[in-house]
């Protein structure tokens, strides 16, 4: 599977995937338009190992709901992240059973230099 789950109106993510060497063959999914199944969240958490790696925890709606002072547990990040689009640490690209999650230059050059060495 070739996926990356992300925002089209989203600069960074933008940014991020026009930054990948070769997006052919990729199923780009909008969450905000199609949002993410339990099936996704779950293969997405079987590849990354857990829930939190997969939450944003930058989302505005975090700080909002006074999230960031409570204790989360794996059960919490998965409901939340199923519960609202913005909490999923985007974007989430899918390479076979490679995942790589967020936008933090060490995650996006893992990305490229996976791509470039397939």
């Amino acid at each position: 599977m070739r996926k990356i789950y992300y925002f089209k109106t989203c600069d960074t993510c933008k940014r991020i995937i026009k930054s990948l060497p070769n997006t052919d063959g990729f199923v780009f999914q909008d969450i905000k338009e199609e949002p993410i199944t339990v099936k996704q969240l779950e293969e997405m958490h079987a590849l990354s190992g857990n829930y939190e790696q997969l939450f944003g925890k930058r989302a505005k709606l975090y700080k909002e709901m006074g999230l960031k002072d409570e204790k989360l547990t794996e059960s919490d990040f998965k409901r939340y992240i199923l519960e609202h689009y913005t909490f999923l640490n985007r974007p989430v690209i899918v390479i076979a059973n490679n995942i790589f999650i967020g936008n933090s230059p060490k995650v996006v050059q893992a990305a490229i230099d996976f791509l470039n060495n397939e």
